[in-house]
C-alpha cells in the first residue's frame, strides 16, 4: 500500500468488541466467531483489536493462539487486555501478568483503578500501592517490548471525588512509559460538556497522551467520545454497532464515519469508509442479532425518506435532506412509499425499481390515490417494496401482473386424538392455459399453502425451485377486537440472489398469507425474467 493509504500512530482507533462488546446480554462468542469477527474489523481497518483477557478464561487464550497462526493481519494490531499486579507481589511474579505476555499480542491494555473509593473497597489495598501496581507493571511490560495502554476504570466518577488521585493514575502511567493512557466512563453517566471540560483539563495538567473509552448509559457514548476528540483525545475505543455490558459502548461505525467526514481526520484506510454498512451487518450476522435498522450511517433507514415533503426536495437535490452522499459508507438512499406519499415520493420510487413516471401525471396520481387508499385498509409499502412494484406496474400496464389465476385455495387444520395436528392446504389454478389442482401437507396452514402453490407451479415455472421464504411477520392491526381484528402480514422471500418483501392484508391470517404468498411468487417470476401471460 502507499504511505498515504494507511492512517498514522497520530490517531488511534481501537476496537473492543470481542472483549467489552461481547459482554452484552445475548452475545456468547465462540472462538472461531472471534476470528470472524476480527477478520472483518481488519478489513474495515481499525487500528487496534483487543481481542479478550488472555489466562482469565480458555476460550481467550485460545483465540490469541489461533489468531496469530490464522489471521494475516492487513491493517490492525493485536491488543490483549488485563489487569495491573496483585498488591503485595511483583509484575515479574504476577501469574495474570505472565499470561499477557505469553499471548504474544504485541499490544497490552491494562485496566488500573483510577477511583480512591475503588481502590480502597474493592482492590483492598492503599492509594500508594495501587499507584505502583500501576508503575511496576507498565514499566515491565515495557521492558519486555510490548505497547502498554492504560484503561483508568472509573475514571470520571473518580475525577469527581478525588480529581487529583485520578490525575496522579494518570501521571503515574505515563511517567511509566504508558503510550496512551485512557479515560473511562466505566458507568456511562457523563455528558459531553462535561467530558470536554475534564479531558482538556487533565491533558493540560498531566502532558500525557490519552485516550476516551465511554459506555452509553446516558445515550451519548458517541458524543461523549467526539467531545474527548475535541479536548484532545487521540485514541477512541468503540465496539461495533456499540455492542457491550448494559445498553453497550460507543458505537465505532458512528464515531468512525464522524471522524472522517465530520472532522476530515484520516482513521481508516484509503477505501475502507465505503465497506462500513457492509462490515456491520457482517458482524452483525456473526453475533446473531438482527442490525439496528435506524442505525445511524449504516441502518437500512439511515437514508430512507417517507415524507412527501422530503421526497419533493430530494428529487431537486439528494443534499436537501441528506447530510452525506449514503454511497460514502455504502449504503444507499431509498424512498418509502406510504400514506404520507406525494407525487415526487412515487416518481422517485419509480425510478428506484427502473420505471420512469416522470411524464405521466395522471398515472403518477392514480397511484398515489391507489397507495393511500390501500395503507387505509392496513397495507405498509414502505416494508413491502416488491407488492408497491406489482402495484405500480399493474397501474402503469392497466391490468395486473399475472403468470396465473387462482380459482380457490383453501387450509385444513385437524385436531388429532393423540394431540398433534395436520395441516393440509389445496389449491386450483390455470396457468398457461392449464388447470392445476395440488395438495400438500405443511407444519401449519400457511406452509402447506407455501407448499402446496409450489407442487402446482413448479412444473410449469422451474424457476421458483429456488425460491425460499426467509421472514414472516403477523401484526394485528387497529379497528376491531380480538379475532375480528384485521391482520397484516409481511413475508419475505430470497432466491439466493437477493430478497423481497410482500404485503397481505385480510381479516384473518391466513388470507392475510395468502396474498402475500401470491405476490412473492408473482414477484419471483418477475425477476427470473419469465413473460407473464397474455
Amino acid at each position: 500500500m502507499t504511505a498515504t493509504s494507511e492512517p498514522d500512530d497520530s490517531f488511534h482507533v481501537f476496537d473492543t468488541t470481542l472483549r467489552d462488546g461481547a459482554q452484552r446480554e445475548g452475545i456468547n462468542l465462540t472462538v472461531a466467531d472471534k476470528l470472524a469477527i476480527a477478520r472483518h474489523l481488519d478489513e474495515f481497518g481499525v487500528g487496534f483489536i483487543e481481542g479478550g483477557w488472555p489466562g482469565a478464561n480458555p476460550r481467550d487464550t485460545e483465540f490469541f493462539a489461533r489468531a496469530q497462526q490464522e489471521i494475516d493481519f492487513r491493517h490492525a494490531t493485536l491488543v490483549a487486555f488485563g489487569a495491573t499486579r496483585r498488591a503485595g507481589t511483583t509484575a515479574e511474579q504476577d501469574p495474570q501478568v505472565r499470561a499477557l505476555l505469553a499471548s504474544g499480542a504485541p499490544v497490552i491494555t491494562l485496566v488500573a483503578k483510577s477511583h480512591d473509593r475503588h481502590v480502597e473497597l474493592a482492590l483492598r489495598t492503599t492509594l500508594d500501592e495501587n499507584l505502583a501496581m500501576v508503575r511496576d507493571t507498565v514499566s515491565f511490560l515495557k521492558g519486555q517490548g510490548r505497547r502498554v495502554f492504560v484503561d483508568c476504570e472509573h475514571f470520571f466518577d473518580g475525577y469527581r471525588a478525588n480529581p487529583e488521585y485520578a490525575k496522579s493514575v494518570v501521571r503515574t502511567a505515563s511517567e511509566a512509559g504508558a503510550d496512551v493512557v485512557v479515560l473511562c466512563d466505566t458507568n456511562g453517566g457523563m455528558l459531553p460538556a462535561r467530558i470536554q471540560a475534564v479531558v482538556a483539563t487533565v491533558l493540560a495538567d498531566t502532558g500525557a497522551r490519552l485516550g476516551i473509552h465511554a459506555q452509553d448509559d446516558t445515550g451519548c457514548a458517541v458524543a461523549n467520545t467526539l467531545a474527548a476528540v475535541d479536548a484532545g483525545a487521540t485514541h477512541v475505543q468503540c465496539t461495533a454497532n456499540g455492542y457491550g455490558e448494559r445498553v453497550g459502548n460507543a458505537n465505532l461505525f458512528p464515531v468512525v464515519a464522524a471522524l472522517e467526514l465530520k472532522y476530515g481526520k484520516k482513521v481508516l484506510p484509503d477505501g475502507r469508509l465505503r465497506e462500513m454498512t457492509r462490515i456491520s451487518h457482517a458482524i452483525a450476522e456473526v453475533v446473531n442479532l438482527t442490525p439496528s435498522t435506524h442505525q445511524p450511517y449504516v441502518g437500512v433507514s439511515a437514508f430512507a425518506h417517507k415524507a412527501g415533503l422530503h421526497a419533493s426536495a430530494i428529487k431537486v437535490d439528494p443534499d436537501l435532506y441528506q447530510h452525506i452522499d449514503p454511497e460514502q459508507v455504502g449504503n444507499t438512499m431509498r424512498m418509502l412509499v406510504s400514506d404520507m406519499a406525494g407525487r415526487a415520493s412515487i416518481e422517485l420510487k419509480g425510478k428506484e425499481l427502473g420505471i420512469d413516471l416522470g411524464g405521466d401525471r395522471e398515472l403518477v396520481g392514480r397511484v398515489v390515490e391507489r397507495v393511500k387508499e390501500r395503507e387505509l385498509k392496513g397495507y405498509s409499502y414502505e416494508a413491502a417494496d416488491a407488492s408497491f412494484e406489482l402495484l405500480l406496474r399493474a397501474e402503469a400496464e392497466g391490468r395486473p401482473l399475472q403468470y396465473f389465476e387462482v380459482e380457490s385455495w383453501r387450509a385444513i387444520v385437524e385436531d388429532r386424538p393423540d394431540g398433534s395436528h395436520a395441516n393440509e392446504a389445496t389449491v386450483k389454478l390455470w396457468a398457461k392455459s392449464e388447470r392445476i389442482v395440488a395438495t400438500a401437507e405443511g407444519n401449519g396452514p400457511v406452509n402447506a399453502l407455501d407448499r402446496s402453490l409450489r407442487v402446482a407451479l413448479e412444473k410449469i415455472y422451474p424457476q421458483l425451485a429456488k425460491l425460499e421464504l426467509v421472514d414472516y411477520k403477523v401484526r394485528i392491526l387497529e379497528g376491531k377486537h380480538g379475532t375480528q381484528s384485521t391482520t397484516r402480514v409481511l413475508i419475505s422471500t430470497s432466491d439466493g440472489a437477493g430478497e423481497w418483501s410482500t404485503v397481505g392484508v385480510a381479516d384473518n391470517v391466513i388470507a392475510a398469507s395468502w396474498q402475500a404468498l401470491e405476490d412473492a411468487y408473482t414477484y419471483g417470476l418477475l425477476r427470473a425474467g419469465v413473460e407473464p401471460a397474455a
